[in-house]
Order: C-alpha cells, then sequence, then structure tokens
C-alpha cells in the first residue's frame, strides 16, 4: 500500500506518517520544511506533484494555517485584513486546489483510492453558533466546496475513488497551541489513529461528504 502525505511534517501530517509507516506502508511526504514544497505557491505545487509517480492508495493533505505568522483569527468583522485572508485562503483552500488537480493521475482506475484533506468543523455554515474567526471559517468552508467537486470530477472516471474532508477534532500542535482554551484536546498521535480508522471504513457512496474523527457526517 502506498500513502502520499502532503504537509507531513506538521503535528498531524506526520503522526499520521509515521502511523502508516508502522502499519506496513509505504510512504512519501512532502512539506515546505523539508522538500520546499509550498502549498501558497503554484509553481512550487506543480513540480513537486509533478514529481510523484506511479499510482497511491492514500492522498492524505494536511495543510491549513489558523491565520498569518504576523496575526491571529478574527474575533469580529471590523478586525478582518486583505492581506491576512488572501493568505489564509492560499494556503487552506487553494493549496489544497491544486494539489487535488492531480489525484485523478495518482489514483489507480480500477480499485479503490482514497484523497483525504483536512477541514475543520468550524468550516461548517450549518454549526456556527458563534462567529468570528470569519476568514478562517470561510477558507474551510470554501475547502469543503473543491473538496466535494473533486469527489464529483473523480467518480467519473474512478468509480471507487473516496474523496473527502476530514475534522480531526482539537489536537495538541503549535497550530491550535494559543487557541484550545476550554476544548479536550488529543495528542498528534491520537488524532492520527483516529482518522486512519475513519479512513479504512470509508465507502465509495460517501465520497464528496465532510467527517468528523470518529466518522460522523458533519453538516455543510
Amino acid at each position: 500500500m502506498r500513502a502520499l502525505v502532503i504537509g507531513a511534517s506538521g503535528g498531524i501530517g506526520s503522526a499520521v506518517s509515521q502511523q502508516l509507516q508502522q502499519d506496513g506502508w509505504d510512504v512519501t511526504g512532502l512539506s515546505r520544511s523539508v522538500d520546499g514544497f509550498d502549498v501558497a505557491n503554484a509553481a512550487s505545487v506543480e513540480r513537486g506533484m509533478a514529481r510523484q509517480t506511479g499510482s497511491f492508495d492514500l492522498i492524505f493533505v494536511a495543510v491549513g494555517i489558523l491565520a498569518p505568522l504576523w496575526g491571529a483569527p478574527e474575533k469580529a468583522l471590523s478586525a478582518i485584513k486583505p492581506e491576512d485572508m488572501a493568505r489564509v485562503f492560499a494556503v487552506n483552500t487553494i493549496g489544497p486546489a491544486l494539489i487535488l488537480r492531480h489525484a485523478a493521475r495518482l489514483l489507480t482506475k480500477d480499485k479503490r483510492g482514497v484523497v483525504a484533506t483536512l477541514s475543520a468543523r468550524v468550516g461548517s455554515i450549518g454549526d456556527n453558533s458563534i462567529g468570528g474567526w470569519h476568514t478562517y471559517r470561510a477558507s474551510k468552508a470554501a475547502l469543503n466546496q473543491i473538496v466535494h467537486g473533486a469527489a464529483i470530477e473523480l467518480g467519473r472516471s474512478h468509480k471507487q475513488s473516496i474523496c473527502v474532508s476530514l475534522h480531526p477534532g482539537t489536537v495538541e500542535t503549535s497550530f491550535t497551541r494559543n487557541y484550545v482554551g476550554r476544548h479536550k484536546t488529543v495528542p498528534a498521535e491520537q488524532a492520527a489513529a483516529n482518522l486512519l480508522g475513519v479512513i479504512a471504513k470509508l465507502k465509495p457512496e460517501q465520497s464528496g461528504g465532510f467527517y468528523d474523527y470518529a466518522g460522523q457526517e458533519i453538516v455543510w
């Protein structure tokens, strides 16, 4: 079994890579810190994805930011900054979309193949009851739309493919350290095990969906 993990040096990406390797998978990892794979740079994505050959049984996209390094998630609309919004969308939405353009080439047409992209429950419009975090929420909602559309497109040529958005829960990583508040957190290793458990049980008819770490469907 072969897996391509993008964002392999991050908290969740690294844990997913390690778990897969322990389970006997052949894992290829891509990340900005190790490989110079910058999802916010279209040329970098094209170079990195073009180098991938053969077919993968799993493509796991574990990239994302809450806000630029110099900023923070907004608590009010008045705090929105266009340049910060552009940066978050570049990483959270446009980058994964550019990666998904290569999915059809990297999945085998005649057997099960999964493309799983990390999203977040706060990207659910129906679940949003408190507002705030406008840019991050919007970037993940847009990502979910991209994933849903990609699933439809993939399904036309790859009948057994599965393309989904996944919510990992609140994970103990540098990504969430300053924002967890009273939310219950789980170690990255546990989050990885949860997500891989969900992925293992997914069926082609679930392609295009949005699921949490327990396999429960999340409202759009």
